[in-house]
């Protein structure tokens, strides 16, 4: 598989909920910035090599070796970032465009030796799953710290936003993976929140809370 087709893959996979919708040739072609016509000849291609299911004015759905090729993908560019953070010191905003480079490296050899050097993680360094060899992956029991009722405590398993701004953000604020956080009050106004990390107080917008994920404390 060329770069672009596994680029593609892996868009169609995420765009799918995880594969388990069709995904509109217009939402490609934003997602991956192109025209809906390249997305067409891309998703033809796709079909001939038996990854996509292609049905015009349908959109594309993975097929079961799509499924697995995603995986494979996502499993490399997952491990890939913890290894630049674990053993490499990069920090947790600067791994994706690295990674994005590293996935495409087709040594399945060295993909392994790699998890076994970093002892099997299950998580990378934004909090996402990290498929297995055999495909699969373990979801937390997660939700949106905007979802989150008033006066709960939660840890933070994740981001939904793994941009370099957001996670640069969340450095500057001592918000990191593991931290827990109690929501002391929420503005009607907003939907900011007074939250607690910690001995710090001090005030989130709605939409930084909407990018967080929390494992809510039992």
């Amino acid at each position: 598989m060329t770069r672009s087709e596994e680029n593609y893959i892996k868009a169609i996979f995420h765009l799918g909920g995880n594969a388990s919708t069709s995904v509109a040739t217009n939402a490609i072609a934003e997602e991956m910035d192109t025209k809906p016509s390249s997305v067409t000849d891309m998703a033809k291609k796709l079909a001939d090599k038996g990854l996509v299911n292609y049905v015009r004015y349908q959109g594309v759905l993975l097929t079961e070796k799509g499924i697995k090729t995603a995986l494979g993908i996502i499993r490399k560019h997952r491990l890939w970032e913890v290894f630049l953070v674990k053993k490499l010191d990069f920090s947790w905003d600067e791994v994706h465009e690295v990674a994005e480079q590293l996935e495409h490296i087709k040594s399945e050899k060295l993909i392994d030796k790699i998890d076994e050097l970093l002892e099997f993680p299950k998580y990378d360094p934004h909090g996402d799953p990290i498929p297995t060899k055999n495909g699969e992956f373990q979801e937390r029991d997660k939700q949106l710290l905007s979802e989150m009722p008033l006066s709960s405590t939660g840890i933070c398993v994740g981001v939904k936003d793994s941009s370099s701004s957001f996670l640069k953000f969340l450095d500057k604020n001592q918000i990191a993976l593991g931290e827990t956080i109690q929501i002391l009050d929420k503005e009607d106004f907003d939907d900011s929140l007074l939250i607690k990390i910690a001995e710090r107080e001090f005030h989130i917008s709605h939409q930084i809370a909407a990018n967080l994920f929390v494992k809510k404390n039992s």
